[in-house]
Parts: structure tokens; sequence; C-alpha cells
């Protein structure tokens, strides 16, 4: 069976909030022991795969879960288990043969041994909830992860749709997320826990994943599918950096690529669908921008700051204009959960439409590399805020056409991409030079270090322009694919 669910964290000052709220008087409580099993190699959680064994009070359970698409939907198959008193069971794969996960087990698997790697230890308050238009189970966990001594806490709210559309179960949920501040998290306990036993937090920073469109699909299909493609980026480096306290740059990043193929396919595609809310769009470039100071920064620490002390102003610092929002409050804010399930929600959409989206979206692939191959003939006398227009079109081109790289020859695609890929580099250090120097302009009156980095970055300035020109011949010469 597939299970769709959505779940959220809850911070430490409401828990005993939502505890009371979902203690209602047909509430049930259970307390829930698990062990988890996986190879030595991991072989299981590298497929996507999550075998469990379960004490939920005094019944045992084993379960398979599988992946699903990377938001709220998940295979799942569950057996129940005799077991003697003071018997403590092993997992068995057989139980799960002849079903679409049960098949999944066996191929992952294949000759290796399962042995336990980590396990929860969780108090478990259930209450059923009826609301407008769907059969809602919450699953209030308070516990722990466990594994080699080590204990990590666990504060969780799932919502599971027992009956009904997902788009109720969004609604229900996004009441509560204003109600208590929970916070969306696409991380399965799984994957918490195979962490845990790794002995690390995190997990590596999540690219964006090609994308196989249907054949002859309709252009309302098309954008859901790009949408839930976007958003399987988007969330899963989200729910680190809402949730963890130390994170990495990468993470940041990805999530703004995330975010950046996500507002390309509002602003190329939207005109595809009339569902689309135009409000989506701005809050996705407000909360863009929220996070692009901080990932600035880093990618100057990274490029452009070594340079500047290898040429000679050894012990500089990256000025601080102001105090930067915090990545963590961004994500963490009611208003950010709640995007995240309106789109999910639209992404989960049914219906089709009558428009074929090969030829709807050509016209914008044409449009766009139409206003690429203009401005890169025009470059060297483009303002600079042109050029970093130039830059997002470049991207927007890239984005757009890794979305509808499945509809056309692969040859074709990579050719362009190939011509694009360049031109994208090049904008980017040109545009890291601006943003340095927009940086040290602020610090450069009362700081001489700083007028030395704007005398290095004026010449730098003067090379990026030039390798930008030349970078953007080929590009005006690229043969469209489509």
């Amino acid at each position: 069976m597939t299970e769709i669910e959505l779940k959220f964290q809850v911070s430490e000052a409401r828990r005993a909030a939502v505890a009371k709220a979902v203690a209602t008087a047909t509430a049930t409580k259970v307390a829930l022991r698990a062990r988890y099993f996986d190879t030595a190699d991991r072989r299981l959680g590298q497929a996507g795969l999550a075998l469990r064994v379960r004490k939920e009070g005094r019944r045992w359970v084993q379960t398979l879960k599988g992946a699903g698409d990377g938001i709220w939907q998940r295979l799942e198959h569950e057996v129940p288990l005799r077991v003697a008193a003071g018997v403590q069971p092993l997992a068995d794969p057989a139980l799960h043969d002849g079903t679409p996960a049960g098949e999944a087990l066996r191929q992952a698997l294949g000759d290796g041994q399962l042995l336990p790697i980590y396990g929860t230890e969780v108090m478990r308050t259930l209450r059923l909830v009826r609301a407008p238009g769907c059969l809602v189970e919450l699953a209030f966990d308070w516990g722990a992860l466990v594994a080699d001594q080590q204990r990590w806490p666990l504060c969780e709210l799932e919502f599971e749709l027992k009956a009904g559309e997902p788009a109720a179960l969004a609604a229900l949920a996004s009441r509560w997320v204003v109600r208590f501040g929970l916070t969306l998290d696409v991380r399965t306990k799984a994957e918490r826990g195979e962490r845990m036993a790794r002995g690390v937090r995190l997990g590596a920073a999540v690219k964006a994943q090609p994308l196989t469109l249907p054949e002859a699909v309709d252009s309302h299909t098309a954008l859901r599918l790009v949408l839930g493609n976007c958003l399987s980026q988007v969330l899963a480096n989200a729910s680190d950096l809402a949730h963890e306290a130390d994170t990495e740059p990468e993470q940041l990043h990805q999530l703004r690529v995330g975010l950046r193929r996500l507002r390309t396919a509002l602003r190329e595609l939207g005109p595809l669908s009339d569902a689309l809310r135009p409000e989506w769009g701005e809050a996705l470039g407000r909360l863009f921008g929220r996070l692009g100071s901080a990932r600035d920064r880093d990618a100057l620490a990274q490029t452009l700051l070594p340079a500047l002390r290898q040429a000679g102003a050894k012990g500089l610092e990256l000025p601080v204009i102001e105090a930067e929002p915090a990545a963590q409050a961004a994500l963490r804010e009611p208003g950010t959960t709640q995007l995240w399930l309106q789109l999910v929600t639209f992404a989960a959409a049914g219906g089709v439409s009558e428009q074929a989206f090969a030829p709807a979206v050509r016209q914008r692939l044409a449009r766009l590399f139409k206003q690429v191959r203009r401005d890169a003939a025009l470059f060297a006398t483009l303002d600079d805020t042109a050029r970093h227009r130039l830059r997002k079109r470049v991207k927007r081109l890239r984005y757009l056409s890794e979305f509808v790289a499945s509809a056309y020859r692969a040859e074709r695609v990579r050719a362009f991409l190939k011509r694009l890929a360049p031109a994208q580099e090049a904008l980017g250090a040109f545009n890291d030079v601006c943003v340095a120097r927009a940086l040290f302009e602020h610090a450069a009156p009362n700081d001489q270090m700083a007028m030395f980095a704007l005398g290095w970055l004026a010449h730098e300035r003067d090379d990026a322009i030039k390798h930008c020109q030349r970078v953007l011949g080929p590009l005006r010469k690229a043969r469209p694919y489509w």
C-alpha cells in the first residue's frame, strides 16, 4: 500500500501545547520500541528502504517502507508478528515477498546479512480528526532515536490521510502550523537514525535530479511534475537547514539552486496553468533574498577572499554591513511552511489539460534564447544591472532546458547545454566580483585594506568582462535543440 502523510517537527517550547491538543478524550497512547535493520554497508538505506521490527504496546509488527515521491507518499507493507514473551525478534525479508516494496527489498539486499543498526523509543499519542474533505490520523511522537549508547531527542507530529483528498490533509495541517509553529520535515526517522549510527547529523546536500516527462504529456501534468521535481530538492535541503544547529554551505547553495529552479518553473511555465497563484513566486523571491546574503558571503569566502589574501591583503576579512537574518529563522517561520504545503498540494493535484506541453514550451525556449543572444552580443556596452539580468536569463534557459530535456534528442540537448555552461560560470564569476566590490565600497573610507581590495577587484572586473565576452560568442551560435 501507499501511505500519504506529512510530518512536522515540534519545538521544545510548543511541545506541551501540541501534546495537550492531540491528547483529547478520544485519543489513545501507545509505547513504541523499534529496531531498524540494514546490512553493514547500508544497502537498504542507499535504496531508499527502511525495514523495522517494532513493539507497539503488546503486539509486534514488521514494517517495510520504500521510497516514494520524496514529499508525502511512500510505499509501505506491514505484517503482524507472533513473538514469544521475552524474545527479541529479527527482521525476516520473506514476509514482504509478493509486494512492490518486497521486490525492491530483495533486489537491494541481495546476499547481504541484516543487522540491527539503530532504534526508536517513543510514546505515541494517536487521534482521529475529521475535517472538511478528509479523515486524518494525528500521531504525536515524543521520545528518542537510539544507537550505540547515543540518544537524539525526537518530537514530531504526523498527519496521515486515512480517507479523503491530499489537499484537505494539507489544509488541516496548515491550520496546525499556524497554531503551533510547526515546521515541515521530509526526512524520515530511518534517515535520521542511519545518520546517527554513522555519527553524523547532516546528510549530503541534495542536488537536482533528472526529470523524465511522459511522452505527449499535457501542460498541466508536465507543470506538476516539474514542480514536484524542484520541491524534492528544495525540501530535502530545507529540512536539514531548518532543524540542525550546524549545517554546511553546500546545503544552503543547493537550497538556493532549488529555489531558482522552482521560480523558473513558475515564471516560464506558470502561464500554462490558471491554477498557479502569483503570490507563490513573490513569496519564493522574498525567501530567496533572505537566504542570499549568507550564500554570497560563503561563495566569496571560498573564491575571491583567498585570492585577495594571496595578492597581499593578508588578514583581510569580508565586511559585515548589517546583521543578516539567519537562514534557519526564515525556514522555520509558519509562512514558509505554509508556502511549502501550498506548492506540494499543487504538485500532487490530479487533472489534465487539453494543451500539449511541447509546442507551448518551445515558444518560451525560443523567446528566452532570443533575449540571451541579444544581450550576449551587446555585453560590452551593457551596464552591470543588464549584465546581471543576462546571468539570470542564462540560468533560466538552463533550468528550462533541463526540465524538458527528456522530450528532445539527448545529444542535441547536451550540445546546447555544453555551450550554455561556460557562459553561466563566467557570468557567475563576474557577479561575484560585483558583489565583493559592493561590500568593500562601504568599508573603504575607513579601511586601507578595503581600499586595496577595491583596486584589485577593479582589475579582476576588467578581466571578468573580457572572459564573459569570449564565452558568450560561442553561445550566440548555439544550435537550438527545440
